[in-house]
């Protein structure tokens, strides 16, 4: 009897009858592994582009509007918009087109997200859930500044995770933040989603998105118009798919 490839065996019969109606969404090599056909609310976090706070290394929180971009920044904004604009075409092409767009209340992601939305025909939603965190007293200082004036208490900020700065939102309040936004997109199903947002904003969506402690998500590198992909599946076994790639030369 000649031997017949499984793929090529008979599709009547008993054992046909009972294997399942639709053969499984086949996914690219490495991505986390699936056992059914669900379809993810993907989720593009672009990081703003550089303000002048960016450059002076000052703690620029969600307690005040500005700063808006610079000249770079908006160079970078147009790098961010152009690399996202590939995304479902010859990037990523297992994540659909862009559909929607969204941007954290402040002058710097409203920038960087009307260049964004620009290239891709799309308008601009804000959501307060995806803003930076508040530093309060901290607000438009460095860290030289902080630690003089907070001695010891910076450094567990960001790597304890729960520490509060004086009046503001410690990482893992942020994450609360995030984790409320995040949903509020899986919930209007499968789509891709763009949301420029915050450089502490964007580790914490990827640090609940993993499941990681918040003291572990400042390892993250986050750079300016940097983008980062997550996967946001409804039994919330969701799929970090890009970490901090840049959109420019660094």
């Amino acid at each position: 009897m000649t031997d017949v490839p499984h793929d090529e065996l008979r599709t009547d019969g008993p054992a046909a009858a009972a294997a399942p109606a639709r053969r499984r969404a086949v996914r690219p090599s490495g991505t986390s592994p699936r056992f059914d056909d669900d379809e993810p609310t993907t989720v593009v976090l672009v990081r703003h582009g550089q303000t002048a706070m960016t450059v002076s290394r000052g703690y620029s929180g969600s307690s005040e509007p500005g700063p808006s971009l610079d000249e770079h920044g908006r160079a970078q904004a147009a790098a961010a918009a152009a690399l996202v604009q590939r995304v479902g075409r010859d990037l990523w092409g297992d994540i659909a087109y862009p559909s929607e767009v969204v941007a954290s209340p402040m002058v710097r992601t409203q920038e960087t997200a009307g260049i964004v939305a620009a290239q891709l025909g799309l308008p601009v939603r804000t959501d307060e859930d995806f803003k930076e965190a508040d530093f309060g007293q901290w607000q438009g200082l460095t860290s030289e500044q902080i630690d003089e004036r907070w001695p010891g208490v910076l450094e567990p900020w960001h790597t304890d995770g729960r520490v509060r700065p004086p009046g503001g939102e410690s990482i893992a309040d942020v994450g609360v933040r995030l984790r409320r936004g995040l949903d509020g997109l899986r919930a209007g199903g499968p789509r891709t989603v763009v949301v420029v947002s915050h450089a502490v904003a964007i580790r914490a969506a990827l640090g609940v998105t993993m499941g990681a402690d918040p003291g572990t998500w400042s390892r993250l590198r986050v750079a300016p118009a940097s983008v980062s992909i997550v996967r946001l599946f409804a039994d919330r076994h969701d799929e970090i798919a890009v970490a901090g790639a840049p959109s420019e030369g660094w």
